[in-house]
């Protein structure tokens, strides 16, 4: 199978074109490389790689792009609150618009498979963060970044179940771990580094319920609806996580700090920052696909300590690990 990774150079793509690459697929990324290229390096060697940079908007750009292409892994986007906050209507033009575009561009090319990336910040704050949220939950974006999300996920699924390109729908739950295109913005990773390179934290609204996943087993849910029956992946929505990895911030914090030997400040923030609150069932994916993690939020925060400890990075501070941040 040919498969256009689009976003193939960001903290997910990267790990996702790895992985796709040693399963045998033929993989194209197409890539505007807004925070570089060099996750990419290490897969040039490989016969089965090919990468177009350009952006998503362009019709021209995605037509050529798909020029063989089986099925699309759709990641490319301006990822994040903070991200599309900065840039609203390139967040509108990019997540939205060009996503749409994509798929109408990919139906007239005759790609047979579409798996979009969405998030589980699409359920925004449930009214009893006690109770999970399944694929059938109401859906209340609380920022743009979801909105655009949700947005192309109603249009995606509006489409008839057997038309082509038949298409999948995934909510990622909050990603961490480790990636050749390393990011410090995002939950896990971020209190990691911090608590020790730092020896402070400031935590804001530590109540508040998010799902994680490691961005290889992300990588791997990908792989596995790639891998499914059409019969069971078309025109249908997966929560992607397990339901063990439900955490509030404070729990986090707690697992972090029993990996560290050095002492911490930490300081807890009664702010409403963030109003999302959501614990989030992720049984659809597990029964249906017998999908299961392999790596949980402890076994994150181990092997970023670990690189941390012995010099893989250094360079926290660096823009190019935050999205939305001015490089």
């Amino acid at each position: 199978m040919r498969v256009l990774v689009t976003g193939g150079a960001g903290y997910v793509g990267s790990v996702v074109a790895r992985l796709l690459l040693s399963e045998g697929y033929q993989v194209r990324v197409l890539d505007s490389l807004l925070y570089g290229g060099q996750a990419l390096l290490g897969l040039y060697h490989d016969d089965k790689f090919d990468f177009v940079r350009g952006d998503t908007r362009s019709a021209d750009v995605v037509n050529s792009a798909l020029d063989g292409i089986d099925a699309v892994v759709h990641l490319a986007a301006i990822v994040g609150d903070p991200a599309c906050a900065r840039q609203p209507e390139l967040a509108r033009e990019v997540n939205l618009d060009a996503s749409l575009q994509l798929f109408e561009l990919s139906q007239r090319q005759g790609v047979s498979r579409f798996v979009f990336a969405s998030t589980c910040s699409n359920y925004g704050r449930t009214s009893d963060p006690s109770r999970y949220v399944t694929e059938e939950s109401e859906l209340r974006p609380l920022s743009l970044y979801a909105e655009t999300k949700a947005a192309v996920e109603k249009a995606l699924l509006d489409v008839p179940v057997h038309d082509k390109p038949a298409a999948t729908v995934l909510r990622f739950a909050t990603v961490f771990g480790l990636s050749p295109r390393m990011r410090f913005d995002l939950t896990v990773n971020e209190f990691a580094m911090e608590l020790l390179t730092k020896r402070k934290l400031v935590v804001y609204g530590e109540q508040f319920w998010r799902p994680y996943i490691h961005v290889r087993d992300a990588a791997r849910a990908i792989s596995m609806v790639l891998g499914a029956p059409l019969e069971k992946v078309s025109g249908q929505v997966f929560n992607v996580g397990d339901t063990s990895q439900n955490y509030q911030k404070g729990p986090l914090v707690e697992l972090i700090c029993a990996q560290l030997v050095d002492e911490v400040r930490i300081e807890y923030v009664q702010k409403e920052e963030d109003p999302r609150d959501y614990r989030v069932s992720f049984e659809r994916i597990r029964q249906e696909l017998g999908f299961h993690i392999t790596r949980t939020v402890e076994d994150g925060i181990r092997e970023i300590v670990s690189a941390i400890r012995q010099g893989v990075i250094t360079d926290f501070d660096n823009p190019r690990y935050r999205n939305g941040a001015v490089l």
